[in-house]
């Protein structure tokens, strides 16, 4: 406690002796706070030379000062040590979160850029491999039955995949049942077998056989340019069918597709191979989509494993049952292929190794990274093809044939805008347009104030007109 009585008594000048407080419990009461009170005195600062830090202290106490603790006085306030706390592990964690994050994203487009080039190159060799063995085995629905049922190695790549990128230890029969539950929660049964799968298989083999068809009549370029009308014809497909959101500038993109095509046609007079070669392309595409179309309504988005086992089962039906057409085709003389020996296993090998990797790629590619990526890669097949075709093939394209690529290759662009892309655009637009007003009050403001300092420093004010 404070005493004062003995210095007024003897006359001198007053002054303030500190006694140390020993304890503030009175007995036979409780303390107000308990066991805080006692650690609240006990971490209490000692006694300074001129006492005046414990004063202050002691005074902040007893008035109950909101939010005070002993010890942050003046002194440590001054001291900027701890009246300021610091938390420099949440701003590490948020640095560390937001590094992660931009270095994820800058893998994902790294791995998207390289996914683009192998995409498009392994288009650019399958079509280039179709246009050489057709100089030495000209049987297009054998080569596609061949290459189909290169599928079923699919789910065994999948599952080797699936091994190594994973802890969880599964059987393959363990994992094919489990990917089996997309054809319902019974899995795959003969019935459903033949129900669903069926369907696809006749439309994978339609496409691929219809393209290889478009092949012996049109050159590569031709051909690949063509078959990108198919996001056209998903859009249509998706908008009638699926009832999908209507968009304008699609239907703009899809009559872009429609003109191409035409002009492609024109280009040798409606007559001739080329109106032929032009017909079974857009069948290709046409058939693509349709597949595409009826994947998303009756099996909708499956993942992975899912479409690996998908595709292997497209395999198979493709061995089992669709084995006896080319089989007729031969004894019908159509496609008459001679001995076995004397097949270009090396070109038929390669072609289908190329169209395996090439759908692999694809439907990895979804899920790895950006799907508009594996889209532009496919467009990339067209400038790809016309290179080999101009340097190898010493093609050379008319004007009209080369406005037709150009226009569905833009068409098919314009297909890849997403869905919100008018109000984002607006969006930018309007802020673009609001920065450009204060900007401009930005340099009035600057020049107004330039104008007053320099009318105060000439002794005369200006006074703004209204």
């Amino acid at each position: 406690m404070i005493s004062t009585e003995s210095v007024l008594d003897s006359g001198e000048q007053p002054c303030i002796r500190l006694e140390p407080l020993n304890s503030t419990h009175l007995p036979g009461k409780a303390t107000p706070t308990g066991g805080s009170r006692a650690a609240l005195m006990d971490s209490s600062p000692k006694v300074t030379a001129n006492g005046v830090h414990d004063i202050e202290d002691r005074i902040l106490r007893i008035t109950g000062y909101y939010g005070y603790n002993p010890g942050y006085s003046s002194h440590r306030r001054e001291d900027g040590s701890e009246s300021h706390t610091e938390t420099p592990g949440s701003e590490t964690s948020t640095e560390s979160r937001s590094y992660h994050s931009c270095t994820n994203t800058a893998l994902k487009v790294l791995g998207g850029l390289l996914m683009v080039l192998c995409v498009s190159s392994s288009w650019v060799g399958t079509t280039q491999v179709v246009k050489l063995t057709f100089q030495s085995f000209s049987c297009p629905f054998f080569i596609s039955w061949f290459s189909s049922n290169w599928n079923i190695l699919f789910f065994p790549i999948y599952y080797s995949g699936h091994v190594v990128t994973t802890r969880d230890k599964q059987t393959p029969i363990q994992k094919f049942r489990e990917c089996s539950k997309l054809f319902g929660e019974d899995g795959m049964t003969l019935k459903l077998f033949v129900k669903r799968t069926a369907p696809f298989s006749i439309l994978w083999t339609l496409t691929n056989y219809l393209y290889l068809l478009a092949l012996k009549k049109l050159t590569a370029t031709d051909v690949s340019a063509l078959y990108c009308c198919h996001k056209a014809f998903v859009f249509l497909l998706s908008w009638i069918v699926l009832k999908d959101r209507f968009m304008g500038v699609r239907i703009v993109a899809a009559i872009m597709a429609i003109t191409g095509i035409v002009m492609m046609a024109y280009a040798d007079g409606f007559h001739g191979d080329s109106f032929v070669g032009v017909a079974l392309a857009v069948g290709s595409a046409s058939t693509s989509a349709l597949y595409k179309v009826l994947f998303k309504m009756f099996l909708g988005s499956a993942n992975l494993g899912e479409v690996a086992h998908f595709l292997s089962t497209i395999g198979f039906f493709n061995l089992i049952f669709i084995s006896c057409v080319p089989l007729i085709l031969y004894f019908t003389k159509v496609e008459h292929w001679g001995s076995l020996s004397s097949l270009p296993w090396g070109y038929l090998c390669g072609l289908a190794g190329l169209w395996l990797v090439f759908n692999i790629l694809v439907h990895v590619g979804v899920v790895l990274t950006y799907p508009i990526l594996i889209s532009i890669g496919t467009l990339l097949s067209v400038p790809g093809n016309a290179a080999v075709d101009v340097l190898k093939h010493e093609v050379i394209f008319s004007v009209v044939r080369l406005a037709a690529t150009c226009i569905i290759c833009l068409g098919f662009l314009l297909l890849l805008l997403p869905e919100e892309w008018d109000s984002v655009t607006l969006r930018f637009l309007a802020t673009i347009a609001d920065k450009k007003p204060e900007e401009h009050g930005e340099e009035l403001t600057e020049s107004s104030a330039h104008t007053r300092s320099r009318s105060r420093a000439n002794g005369t004010v200006s006074i703004p007109l209204a």
